[in-house]
């Protein structure tokens, strides 16, 4: 896994894959997807949409995933670190009407990585996979919570932690995620220096 994203003249960013790459990147961003949940359904107008998306309560409670808890944290220190009883009123407030269109944010950004991988046709070894600038940005979120999720799954806390799992013998069997958690990051930093490049 070698592949790293490259500015593309008028902005986006391209990166070859290849068909190893691109099952275990759609398959960790289906995984995320389950992870965060379905989204809400609906029948009505776009109107209608928003409206019930304004009024529409989310939880108040933080989720018991850790990798849910880091994507969803509370906002105001949680119970643990205040244990002020309007502070707690005030974050599960916060929650219940943001949760929801973080969710939904993260969902989206999930399905668009899995959709731009589904239009690649390999040719040969690898495929080339073209993003514009609005993608790139999906990609980063993306990227982003699936390093967060493996990072919390290894419990990595810092970058050192990354090195001392890299030393991890092949026949541990945290090695494989090790693995996608580092080569997932050198996406990300190839994607970021692409855009401000």
């Amino acid at each position: 896994m070698t592949g790293h994203f490259e500015p593309q003249p008028g902005g986006g960013a391209a990166v070859p894959l290849d068909e190893v790459e691109i099952s275990i990147l759609r398959s960790l961003a289906v995984q995320l997807m389950e992870l965060i949940g379905p989204g809400e359904e609906s029948g009505g107008s776009e109107s209608d949409d928003l409206l019930a998306s304004i009024f529409n309560d989310g939880p108040s409670e933080p989720p018991a995933d850790p990798v849910l808890a880091r994507f969803f944290p509370d906002a105001y220190g949680g119970p643990d670190l205040v244990p002020d009883d309007d502070v707690r009123a005030a974050s599960a407030e916060f929650r219940r009407y943001t949760e929801n269109d973080l969710r939904a944010r993260k969902r989206g950004d999930a399905l668009a990585l899995i959709r731009a991988l589904d239009g690649l046709a390999p040719a040969g070894d690898s495929a080339l996979l073209r993003l514009d600038a609005g993608e790139c940005r999906q990609w980063l979120g993306a990227l982003n919570d699936l390093r967060l999720a493996i990072g919390t799954r290894l419990e990595v806390t810092d970058e050192e932690d990354g090195g001392e799992l890299l030393r991890l013998p092949d026949s541990d069997p945290r090695k494989p995620m090790v693995m996608a958690y580092l080569w997932l990051g050198g996406l990300q930093e190839t994607l970021v220096d692409s855009l401000m490049g």
